[in-house]
């Protein structure tokens, strides 16, 4: 367990290798699932804020289901998360000429229509992060699936890519660059 102040990360975070495989799991993640992704509070005003861009990213069944759903929804276990279809297809996904599901939210995103990127959770996958009994610490885990990811752990042990490598670009947008510089360093000194 590396400590780095109030967050907890599990090693497997810098032992573990991983680097997405899309042409192998076609971005099941935005679609297999027990609910939406989880939202942070103040996800739920970015996703309002974006969504009449992103809507011309959606399908017709995404934006029936975001009418008759909301923008984002209350799951008893995760609290507020994205809807999705028949539990399974977020509604912000899409699938694209090759049959790869992507996040529509992101596409504005790289585009330049809108300037947030997708829920934090998206971003950071494999990496789930829960918080406290009393909300004072937060645990970063590493939770592959264990199907689904298998040809992400394959790529990440050929091409030698830690976990905590892949996911650089969120982990500095969740925790910051001091926060990643920090675990980078001991991830190197001990690992």
């Amino acid at each position: 367990m590396i400590i780095i102040d109030n967050i907890l990360v599990s090693d497997e975070v810098v032992e573990e290798q991983f680097v997405c495989d899309l042409i192998k799991c076609k971005g099941g993640c935005c679609v297999d699932g027990d609910a939406g992704a989880p939202l942070l509070p103040e996800e739920r005003a970015n996703i309002d804020e974006v969504l009449p861009v992103v809507k011309q990213y959606l399908g017709e069944r995404s934006l029936e289901e975001i009418e008759k759903q909301g923008n984002y929804v209350w799951n008893d276990e995760f609290g507020w998360v994205t809807p999705a279809i028949d539990g399974g297809i977020c509604v912000y996904a899409v699938t694209d000429e090759k049959g790869i599901v992507k996040c529509a939210i992101e596409q504005a995103y790289r585009e330049g229509k809108v300037d947030w990127k997708k829920p934090i959770s998206c971003h950071l996958f494999p990496i789930r992060i829960k918080q406290s009994e009393h909300g004072d610490q937060e645990y970063v885990n590493y939770e592959p699936r264990e199907d689904l990811c298998k040809p992400a752990c394959k790529l990440g042990k050929k091409l030698k890519v830690p976990v905590y490598q892949f996911l650089k670009e969120p982990l500095i947008r969740k925790y910051g660059q001091e926060f990643y510089d920090t675990l980078e360093e001991i991830a190197k000194k001990h690992y």
